[in-house]
């Protein structure tokens, strides 16, 4: 930029006779630069130092200040939601821009138990908000299995964390895997740990059988101890503050279509920071430790059998008997044991009728309600010869639903 004494010595030394080029030599500046001035009518304006430098941030950050208001400090998530609108700068002024609005947690300093390839998996729950459910807000939770040494993790998300829905996940993570692990470790969540004390380990016993058969031996860690199991307490706290600050569908259906390709294009490319490689790249080593799940038939969850109902109201299973309502005397009912241990029995539309499992033999579990509307003895259960069809309301209904039942049309 030309001072404004070498503006006034340029147009003195021109109007002295001063050849452009001799000029030049004299001043040291441009010929071009020498004919603007010498051409100019006024003084050359002074730039303003001061003025503010645009960013190629500025035009997002009304768009970033709504979604930090929202909860979302990801920087890597907020670049890409930028990037598709627009942004064509780097990282940095992001990271810059949205640190003052972000707190730096205390960290515990811990020691990392690595594990072999195929050796463990850990397992978890976790709870990210309200998502429609067949038209119905419900509380979802997030089933999360990792495997300990490549890091390769499954999620799905569901409406209940039940033992029949612990192991459908547990199928799904296998398939999603095409393996099996020798082990995976779990905390103290009651679906899967009935009893946890310094002498004994004892896990729900159908979830022991399912386990088993797919050759799977479960850990339980130590009570209170999240660190335990921090692979997976990672990834749920991952999950939280990446995926869970999406713009995400609200239904249950469609937040699992999402999860699924964000864990094949995001979660599973992301290079983890103790590992130094990326999980699906490691799992390529890890895969051929892991044992085979698809040789053997699904593990079946439920088992439906035909009963028909005694003439004093009951149903036999396993050498015990279980009450059912007095109308159904006579008729077929369809019974499974479910996960939890319990036996329920159905009709041709509904469920009838549901009682605790029970140990031992010739042993009776009555709902006394099952009676009701029956002349009773003094014991309040209906007599043999007051049982008889004859003064009952027996209907005649169709087994044609169990098929239904069986192929998942009917819960």
């Amino acid at each position: 930029m030309v001072q404004i004494g070498e503006f006034f010595m340029i147009r003195e030394l021109y109007q002295k006779g001063w050849s452009i080029t001799a000029i030049s030599e004299e001043t040291g500046f441009d010929p071009k630069t020498i004919r603007k001035y010498i051409k100019a009518d006024s003084l050359p304006e002074r730039k303003d130092r001061s003025a503010k430098k645009i960013s190629k941030l500025d035009p997002y950050k009304d768009y970033l200040r709504e979604r930090i208001k929202e909860g979302t400090t990801n920087c890597l998530v907020l670049f890409e939601e930028i990037q598709s609108l627009g942004y064509t700068g780097k990282m940095t002024i992001l990271r810059d821009f949205v640190r003052p609005f972000r707190s730096q947690p205390k960290k515990q300093a811990t020691i990392r138990f690595e594990t072999s390839p195929g050796k463990q998996a850990q397992m978890d729950w976790g709870h990210v908000g309200k998502f429609e459910v067949d038209g119905e807000m419900k509380d979802i939770s997030a089933f999360t299995m990792v495997l300990s040494y490549s890091r390769m993790k499954y999620i799905e998300f569901t409406d209940n964390m039940n033992l029949e829905t612990l192991m459908k996940c547990h199928m799904n993570a296998f398939a999603y895997f095409n393996g099996v692990p020798e082990q995976i470790l779990y905390d103290n969540m009651k679906t899967a740990v009935i009893k946890h004390s310094p002498v004994e380990i004892r896990f729900n016993r159908k979830f022991e059988e399912f386990l088993d058969y797919y050759g799977v031996a479960p850990k339980a860690c130590k009570p209170y101890r999240p660190q335990t199991k921090g692979k997976v307490e990672n990834v749920v706290g991952y999950l939280k503050k990446n995926f869970m600050q999406r713009r995400l569908p609200k239904s249950l259906e469609g937040l699992n279509n999402e999860v699924r390709r964000w864990l094949d294009r995001t979660a599973n490319r992301k290079i983890n920071q103790t590992t130094q490689e990326a999980p699906e790249i490691r799992f390529q080593q890890e895969q051929r430790y892991l044992a085979k799940s698809n040789t053997k038939p699904l593990f079946p969850i439920n088992h439906w059998e035909l009963r028909t109902v005694s003439k004093d109201c009951f149903v036999s299973y396993k050498g015990n008997r279980y009450s059912v309502p007095f109308r159904y005397v006579g008729q077929e009912v369809k019974i499974k044991e479910t996960l939890d241990h319990h036996l329920e029995i159905f009709d041709s539309n509904e469920r009838i009728a549901s009682h605790p499992i029970l140990d031992g033999k010739a042993k009776e579990h009555i709902h006394f309600e099952h009676y009701k509307g029956l002349k009773t003895t003094s014991v309040g259960l209906a007599t043999h010869s007051r049982l008889q069809p004859s003064n009952l309301e027996v209907e005649q209904r169709s087994l044609q639903i169990y098929d239904q039942l069986e192929d998942g049309d009917l819960t």
